[in-house]
């Protein structure tokens, strides 16, 4: 049985059942050396991507120290004032370079002195945090790509390999035990009519 129904038993379907399971069997091969050459990418981003992470929670611990230094001694009150004035930032994948986000007290309109130096500071290292971020953002971004085409591609092979192969495999299997069953009949057949003849 194929996917297509029964086989029919000849010679020529047999054929076409072994041709099509060579080329099932190429298909599965190519298939799986593009699957290695996705991993062997994947393996060679993960490190640098790992590394990354680890910068960004370093930042984050860091912004997050300030922030607290800062409530401390400004309140949540003045930190609000301090944020001011607020932006949207829109930002689609891939891009070609991260954007600058960190602004200095002009770009904030802030007088000097106005605010204390450790709201300052936190701001300054939350503009950090989200540069990195969005600095690794395209890695994160092809690192998934990747990983879905692999997913994708192990799949492929798993339905080629495990479905597709094995079932062209037995209707092979089943073609030649039966045209090899309906030989020995003929021969036994053809025996019989000659010993009669003979007779």
């Amino acid at each position: 049985m194929t996917a297509a129904g029964p086989a029919r038993i000849t010679r020529s379907s047999l054929m076409r059942l072994s041709r099509r399971l060579e080329q099932v069997e190429k298909g599965a091969a190519l298939l799986e050396k593009r699957r290695d050459a996705l991993v062997v990418q994947l393996f060679a981003r993960v490190r640098p991507s790992i590394d990354a992470r680890r910068g960004i929670e370093q930042q984050a611990a860091l912004a997050y120290r300030a922030l607290a230094d800062a409530l401390a001694t400004s309140g949540r009150s003045d930190l609000g004032a301090f944020a001011w004035p607020s932006r949207d930032l829109q930002i689609t994948l891939p891009y070609p370079a991260p954007p600058t986000l960190v602004r200095g007290t002009a770009a904030r309109a802030l007088v000097p002195g106005q605010f204390d130096p450790a709201a300052e500071k936190a701001a300054l290292a939350f503009e950090r945090l989200l540069e990195t971020v969005l600095a690794t953002a395209p890695e994160e971004f092809a690192i998934r790509q990747l990983g879905r085409a692999l997913a994708r591609t192990v799949r492929q092979v798993n339905v080629l390999e495990q479905r597709v192969a094995v079932d062209l495999a037995r209707a092979r299997v089943h073609v030649r035990r039966t045209l090899d069953e309906r030989e020995r009949e003929e021969a036994v057949r053809l025996r019989r009519i000659a010993a009669r003849e003979r007779r």
